[in-house]
């Protein structure tokens, strides 16, 4: 049974009967900026009152997965209020770290050694397996990555929104920055893993950072490094900082904002509406799964592409190689916001002539 290769670390911070908060354990070493990030994500601090289970997201190209426990009636733990569990990765997969996580919990909160974490930790690492007595046998082969993006309901997204949802769609399609705000983390993860499943074609869930802090500096610099991103804040001052995105999505509000220097990608014409309207009519549908949705927009996506495609300039060969040139879309006599649009497309799939 193949490895787990994706784990980096593991390592544990608790909160005492006196509102301490230390970091206990690690493996095989967790670094101190690293501490630092997760102590910010975690909710042991005292600034935090409320426990949040689960929460995860992605700093200089590693995901964090992190779980938190209140210790009730357990002997072995019996000075401590709390605790996270957290585990470094280099992949997205919430339901699978998810798991995982639980089992180690679980594991720590009977024995009170982390030495218990560390057996199944390390037999994941070199079996792909681990076996629990109160969660069942975890197995890596379970896991399929597919299945991890296709988990988050994209017809949420779209009921949220309705026709505006073409916003969304647009900004992803054409490699734009997405920032997304809601005060609650939980309601936050669940909208903003959904939002690559606009463009499945590219499978690319690299691109979230489903959960950043406005206020650390070395966060926002990582954002200001990256062309095109999904990123997720609970602080609403996010909406203020235009220069951190193209379009602002606020969940609570239901309301999409485009920043007044990207206003020329999201002109409006037929095509947006027609393909807006499938995406609704999928999302709508009671009978149609959200993975169909996913596959209606996918195939209109597809459709749009090979159109695009078919309006190239064949190559110095004449076998069709060659890229699509404004002057190719200008002969079509488009509307200026369908000719932005296809041109700005072309480019995000690597098919502008410039």
């Amino acid at each position: 049974m193949a490895a787990l290769i994706d784990l980096f670390a593991a390592g544990l911070m608790e909160k005492d009967v006196n509102s301490d908060v230390l970091w206990v354990w690690s493996y095989p070493v967790v670094t101190a900026k690293q501490r630092e990030l997760i102590q910010r994500k975690g909710c042991l601090s005292t600034n935090n009152s409320a426990i949040v289970p689960y929460v995860y997201g992605q700093h200089n190209r590693q995901w964090f997965y992190i779980r938190t426990e209140e210790v009730n009636d357990a002997p072995a733990l019996a000075k401590v209020k709390s605790f996270s569990l957290v585990l470094l990765t280099r992949d997205f997969n919430p339901e699978k770290y998810s798991l995982l996580s639980k089992i180690l919990c679980q594991a720590y909160m009977t024995s009170g050694n982390p030495t218990s974490m560390l057996e199944h930790y390390l037999s994941v690492v070199t079996k792909g397996s681990c076996l629990s007595e109160d969660n069942g046998m975890f197995q890596v082969q379970d896991f399929d990555m597919r299945k991890a993006f296709a988990a988050a309901s994209v017809k949420d997204v779209i009921n949220k929104f309705e026709m505006e949802s073409i916003l969304i769609y647009t900004a992803l399609l054409l490699k734009k920055r997405i920032a997304v705000y809601h005060s609650k983390v939980e309601d936050l993860l669940h909208f903003v893993r959904a939002l690559p499943c606009l463009v499945w074609h590219r499978q690319n869930w690299s691109l979230l950072y489903p959960y950043m802090d406005l206020e650390s500096e070395d966060e926002i610099q990582e954002l200001k490094s990256t062309s095109s991103y999904v990123a997720g804040f609970t602080n609403e001052a996010i909406e203020s900082r235009t220069d951190l995105f193209d379009l602002f999505v606020n969940i609570p509000s239901a309301e999409i904002t485009v920043a007044p220097n990207a206003k020329e990608y999201f002109a409006m014409g037929k095509l947006h509406k027609d393909i807006a309207q499938v995406m609704v009519s999928s999302a709508q549908d009671e009978a149609v799964s959200n993975k169909q949705t996913i596959v209606d927009i996918s195939n209109k996506t597809m459709e749009l592409i090979n159109n695009l495609k078919s309006l190239s300039d064949s190559g110095p060969d004449g076998d069709g190689a060659g890229k699509v040139s404004i002057e190719a879309l200008r002969e079509r006599k488009m509307p200026p916001a369908t000719e932005n649009f296809l041109f700005s497309l072309a480019a995000a799939e690597g098919l502008a002539q410039v």
